[in-house]
């Protein structure tokens, strides 16, 4: 029995963020030059996310997703993928990562016991790479898709932001690089959360416009109808190719939203857009045992009432939707950042 916010959701799957550093920068996520970052002293570690995750399962959680930051900065996170393992009722353990680090990486991750990967990839063009990510690594994040596949991660997924005038006029190519690898591409609207300093509505991809991109090309898609409430809408065409659109900006999901995110440093947010949390790591360095844990995870859920999204898209009718909170915002309050509670 899952436990229910006040609009009737369910408290069922946990983003939980492992660091808030990455070693990519990119545009739609991390645009400034310097960031503040989190005291090493407050990340939390394994045994205490462990204690967490378990608090969680108790309420209800079978999801849990390890993210960042890029989750495999994170020393020995193969170590807590085990630990995370061992915990009765948790169905699923997947992570996001943007793949620079994760070939090298795959087959400890598998035996430790992780279930799925999701690998983000916004284009397959080295030069754009650089310019989207201000790093170096396609060939890394490529090479990290062909080893989801040797090593027998299925449902592998690849997460597509797709900016217009920047990557839009590789829907096609990313596609069939998703089909060539085995993996299912969802396609993300761009969205104005945290970080996104350089959001505006006109970079916006809206779903309909994808849909239509990928049905010029390949023909009809029907909707895959199952009981879900993973954000991304599925698409199935003739040849029975599987793909998804996250449409959080112009069609957002909150209604059934059953997710909440922790940050490295415990800090629990019933929402992506939210600006205030719960302080997990106080609870826990204060001694709370699981029931007391449990206790404060079943208030919190219950008083839940966000959909952030669903308010910023009324804003835009209002025409009042820019950017959810300005660079001085984000230096004061690093927590409002993308990623320091996790995608």
């Amino acid at each position: 029995m899952h436990l229910a916010d006040r609009l009737g959701r369910p408290l069922a799957d946990l983003r939980l963020s492992v660091t808030d550093r990455c070693n990519l920068r990119c545009s739609y996520c991390m645009p400034e030059e310097e960031y503040r970052w989190l005291p090493r002293s407050d990340i939390l570690r394994f045994e205490e996310l462990t204690t967490l995750v378990r608090a969680f399962v108790g309420c209800g959680v079978e999801d849990v997703r390890l993210t960042g930051g890029e989750p495999l900065l994170r020393r020995d996170i193969e170590q807590l993928v085990t630990m995370l393992r061992g915990i009765d009722g948790l169905r699923d353990l997947s992570m996001t990562t943007n793949g620079l680090l994760f070939a090298p990486m795959a087959a400890r991750l598998k035996a430790a016991g992780l279930d799925r990967i999701t690998i983000s990839l916004d284009t397959l063009q080295p030069e754009r790479f650089r310019t989207l990510a201000r790093r170096e690594g396609l060939p890394q994040v490529l090479a990290s898709l062909e080893a989801a596949q040797a090593h027998g991660f299925r449902h592998t997924k690849i997460d597509t932001v797709l900016v217009r005038g920047i990557n839009d006029d590789e829907i096609v190519p990313l596609f069939e690089h998703a089909r060539s690898v085995g993996a299912e591409i969802r396609y993300i609207e761009y969205m104005d959360v945290g970080g996104a300093t350089h959001w505006s509505l006109d970079k916006v991809v809206p779903a309909s416009e994808i849909l239509a991109v990928l049905e010029r090309t390949y023909g009809p898609a029907r909707r895959v109808e199952v009981e879900s409430r993973a954000p991304a809408k599925r698409w199935l065409l003739a040849d029975g190719t599987v793909f998804g659109i996250v449409a959080s900006t112009t069609q957002p999901f909150c209604g059934t939203c059953d997710r909440s995110r922790v940050t490295a440093d415990g800090m629990w947010f019933h929402c992506l857009y939210a600006t205030h949390g719960t302080n997990l790591r106080a609870l826990l360095r204060a001694g709370a045992t699981n029931e007391e844990l449990r206790d404060a995870l079943r208030h919190g859920w219950r008083a839940r009432e966000d959909r952030g999204a669903q308010l910023r898209l009324e804003a835009q009718a209002q025409a009042e939707r820019g950017t959810l909170a300005e660079r001085a915002t984000l230096r004061d309050n690093p927590h409002l950042e993308m990623h320091t509670r996790g995608g």
